[in-house]
C-alpha cells in the first residue's frame, strides 16, 4: 500500500473506522473530522474537533486516528502529530483573531474628495458628541501624512503605553473627552513631515487597528485621509466599515471631488454603504450676530448634491471662528455652548438614524476581498 496515491476521501474513508466511545457512531458521521484535509506528498494532516477541551477520550481518538490512516491508507503515511485538536473555545478565539475590531458594533469612515474642507474638524466634533450622547466611542486618524488629531484634542505629548493581553502586547489608546483615541501623530516627530512608501503607511495602520486594545464599542470614528489612495483599500480590506460620510464644502469644486468619495465608496469594488453627505462652511455666521448667515462659499451646494445622488444630508454645519480655535486649542467646539457646537450635536443625533436604519435596511457589510 506504500505506493497508494492519497487523496481526500481515502483519509475520511479510514477515519469512518474509528467509533467514538459509547455512541456506536464513527467521528466522521459525528461530523468531528474538519473539512480541512491537506495532503502534501505522503504527509497527510486535519482537524478533529470534540464538543469540549475537557473530553476524556481526546487523546485515544486522535490515536486511533493515526492507526486508523496508518493501518487502512499505508504505513509510510506521515501522520504522527499532525493531527489537530479543535474545540468552540478555540475557534471563537481564531474567529476573535481573525476579525479586527471584534467588540465594535458599529465602524464609521470619514472621508472627503478633497483636502481643506474641514473633514477632521467633522470627525473629532462626532466622536466627542457621540460620547456626549452617552455611546462609547473610539476614534481613529488614518490621516497618516497629515495627522491632525493630536492637536485636536489637546493631547499632542501623549505618551503611549503597551501592555499584555493574552500573551500579546496591545497598545493602550489615549483618552480624552470620553473618546479612545489613537494616531500616528503620536509615534512621529509633529516637526517632521512623514515620509513613507505606501505599504509602510499601510502596516502601521494595521497595527493601530490590529494590535490597539479598543474594546467594546458602540462607535469607531476613522478619519481618513483625503481624496482616495491605497489608505482607503487597506482600511477596507482591514475592516468591514459600517458606512461612510462624505464631507464637502457648498464650492463647486470641493462638490466634484465628493461625488468622486460617494462613487468610490459606492464602487463594487469597495461596496461601502453611504451614510449620507455633510456640509461643512455652509454659511458664515458672527459670534456676536448667531441670527446671521452670510453664503461665502455658495449656498445649499451639498445638499443639492445629496438629493442629485440620492444619499441624506447629515447636516450643514456653519462657518464660526470658535471651530478654528476650538481645533487649535485642543476643545472640541461641539463642547462649547454654541450654534456650531449645537449643530455638531445634532449631526450626531442624524448619524445614529442613519446607521440604525442602514442596520435594519442592509446586509452587513464584509471587508474587501482582493484574492477575487
Amino acid at each position: 500500500m506504500a505506493d497508494t496515491a492519497l487523496y481526500p476521501k481515502l483519509i475520511t474513508d479510514a477515519l469512518a473506522t474509528v467509533r467514538y466511545p459509547g455512541t456506536g457512531k464513527n467521528i466522521v458521521e459525528m461530523g468531528m473530522v474538519e473539512d480541512d484535509i491537506r495532503i502534501e506528498g505522503r504527509k497527510v494532516s486535519f482537524s478533529i474537533k470534540f464538543s469540549k477541551p475537557t473530553d476524556p477520550f481526546i487523546k485515544s481518538i486522535v490515536r486511533a486516528a493515526e492507526a486508523a490512516i496508518l493501518t487502512r491508507v499505508g504505513s509510510d503515511v506521515d501522520i504522527k502529530g499532525n493531527i489537530a485538536v479543535k474545540t468552540p473555545q478555540q475557534a471563537a478565539k481564531a474567529a476573535q483573531t481573525d476579525k479586527p475590531l471584534a467588540g465594535v458594533k458599529n465602524i464609521i469612515g470619514v472621508s472627503s474628495g478633497k483636502g481643506g474642507v474641514g473633514k477632521s474638524t467633522v470627525a473629532s466634533n462626532l466622536a466627542v458628541s457621540l460620547a456626549q450622547l452617552g455611546y462609547k466611542v473610539g476614534l481613529l486618524d488614518a490621516d497618516i501624512f497629515g495627522p491632525s488629531m493630536p492637536k485636536m484634542f489637546g493631547i499632542e505629548d501623549e505618551q503611549l503605553y503597551v501592555h499584555p493581553v493574552d500573551g500579546k502586547n496591545l497598545i493602550i489608546p489615549a483618552e480624552k473627552y470620553g473618546v479612545k483615541l489613537l494616531s500616528i501623530g503620536f509615534v512621529v516627530d509633529k516637526d517632521k513631515a512623514v515620509l513613507w512608501r505606501g505599504a509602510m503607511a499601510s502596516n502601521a495602520l494595521k497595527q493601530l487597528i490590529c494590535e490597539a486594545e479598543w474594546g467594546d464599542l458602540d462607535y469607531f470614528i476613522i478619519d481618513m485621509p483625503p481624496g482616495t489612495s491605497d489608505i482607503h483599500l487597506t482600511l477596507v480590506q482591514t475592516l468591514a466599515i459600517t458606512g461612510a460620510i462624505v464631507v464637502t464644502t457648498p464650492q463647486e469644486v470641493a462638490l466634484a471631488d465628493a461625488r468622486k468619495g460617494v462613487s468610490m465608496f459606492l464602487g463594487q469594488q469597495v461596496g461601502v454603504p453611504v451614510l449620507g453627505i455633510v456640509e461643512n462652511m455652509s454659511w458664515f455666521t458672527p459670534a456676536a450676530h448667531p441670527g446671521e448667515k452670510y453664503f461665502i462659499f455658495g449656498k445649499d451646494g451639498g445638499k443639492h448634491l445629496a438629493e442629485s445622488l440620492g444619499v441624506e444630508l447629515l447636516g450643514q454645519i456653519p462657518l464660526v471662528a470658535g471651530i478654528c480655535r476650538g481645533g487649535d486649542d485642543g476643545v472640541p467646539v461641539t463642547l462649547q455652548n454654541s450654534v456650531s457646537g449645537a449643530s455638531f450635536m445634532q449631526l450626531a443625533r442624524n448619524v445614529v438614524e442613519a446607521v440604525d436604519k442602514r442596520n435594519a435596511t442592509m446586509p452587513p457589510t464584509h471587508k474587501v476581498d482582493t484574492t477575487h
